[in-house]
């Protein structure tokens, strides 16, 4: 765990400054399930979605051809919040727990934190949200519901989610760690060192999220 720098807040009751504080440094938490606590994370290596060299495998970009889904952007940030606190992650096991939740939400509501999602037959069935702080995107954790028609809902959301990003200007779309589903995608590591370079590059330049549309290719 990194030290948090010196404050009166609880470092297991975050708020929206101390997520702020902590993704400008390359710092994110993770909720432990089974103690109920927040942990921090600065992992090195890195893992990043090059913007510039996203790779769409070709059964996904059919599926994104076909426009089975509406995609909308955060007209329902909490359900999707909600929708992929479930998922499990490899080092704490469930990572978004209750503490985590009003923290995002005040992100959302300060204009830093994004989601998009997809709806099919009037139900959100995936859907995926991150942080944004200047030109950086740090992309927290996505969700799809094949039982409501959502097979690779996720996956589609992920590829409009880097249209916008480029159409917008952004720099960097940090995935924290990198594993097999995001390495279909062209997911790749940085030293800790470059990563921070491309963190910072990313910080002193504003993107702004705008009015969301959907970006042919």
């Amino acid at each position: 765990m990194h030290h948090l720098p010196p404050a009166e807040i609880d470092p297991n009751r975050p708020n929206a400054e101390l997520l702020r504080w902590a993704y400008s440094n390359g710092i994110f938490p993770m909720g432990d399930h089974e103690s109920g606590e927040v942990e921090w994370f600065r992992p090195d290596p890195r893992a990043i979605l090059p913007l510039d060299a996203f790779h769409v495998p070709k059964n996904l970009a059919r599926e994104v051809r076909k426009k089975k889904f509406t995609i909308r952007s955060d007209t329902s940030f909490e359900q999707v919040l909600r929708a992929c606190a479930p998922a499990r992650s490899r080092i704490n096991g469930r990572w978004i727990t209750e503490p985590l939740i009003p923290a995002y939400l005040e992100l959302f509501r300060s204009g830093n934190a994004h989601c998009v999602e997809a709806w099919y037959e009037k139900k959100i069935v995936g859907g995926l949200y991150g942080v944004h702080l200047g030109s950086a995107f740090f992309g927290e954790s996505m969700f799809s519901r094949p039982e409501l028609g959502g097979t690779n809902a996720s996956k589609v959301c992920l590829v409009h989610l880097v249209r916008w990003l480029n159409h917008r200007g952004f720099m960097l779309l940090d995935t924290q760690f990198r594993n097999p589903h995001l390495d279909q995608f062209g997911c790749i590591e940085v030293s800790r060192a470059e990563y921070h370079r491309r963190l910072e590059a990313a910080l002193v330049k504003a993107a702004t999220w705008g009015r969301f549309e959907v970006r042919e290719a």
